[in-house]
Formats: structure tokens, sequence, C-alpha cells
């Protein structure tokens, strides 16, 4: 059986990206964090962990994460404020209980209203 423990990000800045996913998400950067490489796990020792490596090219549109919150606009204003951008014109189904951001170095990830977080 297969188990996801890990998941890698390509981004162009990764201390700039470390900074943003350990705040957005309360992870913790690990101390051999370099220009190059950086691992983020959960503070409460439990989850999956984030891996951040330099992309290969400028703007990956390939991947996204899924994050879920029982207060989808808090949440979405609180990572816009650590540096998230809305991805405008976004065609949103109706009714729709996500919405689409970017990170930093334009990695699309959607917030989702789920009330059993």
């Amino acid at each position: 059986m297969l188990k996801i423990l890990s998941i890698v990000w390509g981004v162009t800045d990764v201390p700039r990206a470390a900074k943003f996913w350990s705040e957005a998400l309360d992870y913790v950067i690990r101390p051999d964090m370099s220009a190059d490489w950086a691992m983020l796990t959960p503070r409460m020792g439990h989850g999956i962990q984030l891996s951040l490596k330099p992309a290969a090219s400028p703007r990956a549109r390939r991947h996204h994460m899924n994050l879920y919150t029982n207060d989808r606009d808090r949440e979405a204003a609180r990572l816009l404020q650590l540096g998230a951008r809305r991805v405008e014109n976004w065609r949103y189904p109706d009714p729709c209980d996500y919405v689409v951001l970017e990170d930093p170095d334009g990695n699309r990830f959607c917030v989702v209203h789920k009330e059993d977080t």
C-alpha cells in the first residue's frame, strides 16, 4: 500500500516560499533549509510534509493543492495578507464552496469550505 507523506512544490524563491507556506499551513521549517531546498512539517507533528525546490520553469500549472477550512472567507483573507493573490477571471460554478488563489510564485491552490474541518 502506498501513502502520500510528502508533496514537492516547485518555486522560484525557496526561502520566500518557505516563509509563506509555513505561515499559511502552520508548519515548521526544518533547520537544514538552503537556497535550493526546504522541508516543512506540521507543527503538531502529524500530516503530510511539504518540500520546496527550485522550479525548472518560471511557472508551473500542472498541480494544485486543496486546503480545507470551516471558514473559507477568513482563511482566504489571511492568506491574501501573507502574500497570496486571487486568480482573476476564474469561472466559478454556482453555488461554489471554494476560492482559487496563487502563492507568491504563482502556484495555484484552492481554499475549500468544509464544515467538519
